[in-house]
């Protein structure tokens, strides 16, 4: 049995963060579904920059969209929505079979909307509504601005991926607004159940501190954060709280851990998939890394659920000057400084793609 089927036994979706049109076309997102226990996927603006900048595959429908005017903004989320509709059909005989819990694909709101609550439930809005698939995730940032748009489109019965997360009081502040969302549906008389996951970011915390920390501590921080945000995740699973609304019929916003390739040359290539082993969450893994560990990923022991020794990490970490709290607001501010790079990036792409078909036509 091969390693990724292993951890997919043991409870954790697997779920590939890329997308292209080429492995929807060559029969490889089908195959990774098929052989390697893949049950989802993510996509943002960087990946889709990637894949239209890697060929021509895009060109003809980037000429087709532009000549309607529509912006370059316009035609990405065609393209995605292209893209992602094709996926999620892919997907779907998995969402049937786990009734909504798994199976899922997602497309982000603009970046540019990060600090803008009433543009990001605008917007979540009609891209869920353009995407016409029952198993398409929205993502929306885990930001000051973002949590009301998330319990916004909870309550209106939108499926959200809440992204840019990193600490546990960052998980935390997704799950209430979730949770508002879902009570508001109960209290209107709605079907509470509306799917949504919290992305927590593992990886970027130890690139953070690499050069700051002793040898025997350098990635140890990503892992610390992500082992008390589960233990937070099932704390609140187990509270008097979640018991009411699942006797009302709601089903739980799942943990999901991002952010997941190693980015030291010298730790293993599958480290944080090793440590991040967890039933009922999800483990997204970009190509690379999925394909490292279907090959020689070890399944050991679970996370606990306690938390283990993250603790005793992040004592030893400050003792060595990281203050992971304010570091936790940082990466957060930075990441979405990052989103809002690779879309104009993304969108500059599709401008210069457009350019050179249209003066090779």
């Amino acid at each position: 049995m091969k390693p990724t089927q292993e951890l997919h036994d043991a409870g954790q979706s697997l779920w590939l963060d890329n997308i292209t049109r080429g492995m929807l076309d060559d029969g490889t997102l089908s195959r990774y579904l098929d052989e390697l226990a893949v049950t989802g996927l993510t996509s943002n603006p960087t990946i889709f920059e990637k894949a239209i900048s890697a060929g021509s595959d895009y060109d003809a429908q980037i000429a087709e969209v532009k000549a309607t005017g529509a912006s370059d903004e316009e035609v990405f989320f065609e393209l995605a929505l292209a893209d992602l509709r094709r996926a999620a059909d892919l997907f779907a005989p998995v969402f049937e079979r786990t009734d909504g819990v798994d199976g899922w694909v997602s497309l982000e709101v603009s970046p540019l909307l990060v600090h803008d609550t009433e543009g990001t439930i605008a917007q979540a809005t009609a891209l869920h509504a353009a995407a016409d698939r029952p198993n398409v995730f929205i993502k929306i940032p885990g930001t000051p601005a973002g949590l009301p748009a998330i319990e916004e489109c909870i309550f209106a019965g939108i499926p959200v991926n809440v992204t840019l997360l990193f600490s546990p009081a960052q998980y935390l502040a997704a799950a209430e607004a979730y949770l508002r969302g879902v009570e508001r549906r109960v209290q209107a008389g709605l079907n509470p159940v509306v799917a949504s996951v919290a992305s927590v970011f593992v990886s970027r915390w130890d690139t953070a501190v690499a050069e700051k920390v002793p040898t025997e501590l350098r990635d140890r921080l990503g892992i610390a954060q992500a082992a008390l945000a589960y233990r937070a995740y099932r704390d609140l699973l187990d509270s008097p709280r979640w018991g009411r609304l699942a006797n009302a019929g709601a089903r739980a916003q799942r943990l999901l851990w991002a952010s997941t390739s190693t980015k030291n040359p010298d730790a293993p290539d599958v480290l944080y998939i090793n440590a991040l082993a967890a039933p009922f969450t999800v483990s997204t893994m970009p190509e690379a890394t999925l394909l490292s560990f279907a090959d020689h990923g070890q399944l050991g022991e679970l996370m606990a659920a306690d938390g283990g020794d993250a603790e005793a990490v992040l004592e030893e970490l400050a003792g060595a000057g990281v203050d992971h709290v304010a570091l936790a607001e940082d990466l957060q501010r930075e990441g979405a400084a990052s989103f809002e790079a690779s879309w104009h990036s993304l969108v500059k792409t599709i401008a210069a793609v457009e350019a050179e078909v249209t003066d090779g036509a």
